[in-house]
């Protein structure tokens, strides 16, 4: 007997064994093919999903079809690990991105953001030095910072003062509070009075754009905020997944209970 919770089941892991092809393809070719520390930081978190969605939606198929209840048994347990797995770490994104805190600068279209308005353990891992190298290769990959000739001929000011990007004002620029004045858009010079703060980001600062604030505090405050506002909407989104696993896993515990009966009704026939 084909029940309509197996069918359920079915459709649903046969989707998801779809969407697991393409995610282990781009493992596959981002392990054969990544150039950069970037494209290896995302190497390993594609492939595994793709991996570990492959090898849920294979036992779900095989469990609601075949009326193989050992398979729908080894479905649901993976289903609840996941389940569980994801309630823990939607908590613990809101948990650690609680606390944050962006300066308002008047006449400016950003914000200036500063470490240690973050949880420790968000400093914790942007301190880190290898962490550190690989999310630093990623802003240069994805050409956060302005293309600086580009801008060589306008004005000082002109380019600071429109609208930036957390990132762009953390680690594009000095911070304001430094009192490096701009030449022009490509360059920033210290007054002759000297530095207005002995902060640690102005001494790292260079007009060199491969460097610029890169290794400074403010970048990585920069990259928290940025993170704090996607772990935002990936919590929301997260919740909303929680619903269809849990509907997901409720569907498949039915196709469960049905596989028993069925299995208890061939053998006694």
């Amino acid at each position: 007997m084909f029940h309509t919770s197996n069918s359920l089941v079915f459709v649903v892991n046969l989707l998801t064994l779809l969407i697991s092809f393409p995610l282990t393809g781009i493992g596959l070719w981002l392990r054969l093919n990544a150039a950069s520390d970037c494209e290896h930081f995302l190497l390993w978190p594609v492939l595994v999903t793709g991996l570990l969605l492959m090898a849920v939606s294979l036992l779900g198929l095989f469990g609601s079809c075949c009326h193989v209840s050992a398979f729908l048994c080894l479905y649901l347990f993976a289903m609840f690990v996941v389940i569980v797995g994801l309630f823990c770490f939607t908590v613990f994104t809101v948990v650690v991105t609680n606390k944050s805190i962006g300066d308002a600068l008047s006449g400016a279209g950003y914000k200036e953001y500063r470490l240690g308005d973050y949880s420790h353990w968000l400093q914790t891992r942007v301190r880190d030095y290898n962490t550190w190298s690989r999310i630093k290769s990623c802003i240069k990959d994805a050409g956060v910072c302005p293309k600086l000739d580009d801008f060589a001929i306008k004005e000082a000011n002109e380019l600071y003062n429109r609208s930036l990007s957390t990132i762009q004002s953390g680690c594009c620029k000095p911070p304001l509070y430094c009192g490096l004045k701009e030449v022009n858009a490509t360059y920033w010079e210290a007054p002759k009075s000297g530095l207005t703060s002995n902060d640690i980001d102005c001494k790292v600062w260079s007009n060199d754009p491969n460097r610029l604030c890169f290794d400074c505090d403010s970048c990585k405050a920069g990259v928290l905020a940025k993170l704090k506002r996607e772990w935002k909407k990936l919590a929301i989104f997260n919740l909303c997944l929680l619903l269809f696993l849990n509907l997901v896993y409720s569907i498949g515990c039915c196709a469960f209970r049905n596989s028993r009966k069925d299995n208890r009704y061939h053998r006694y026939v």
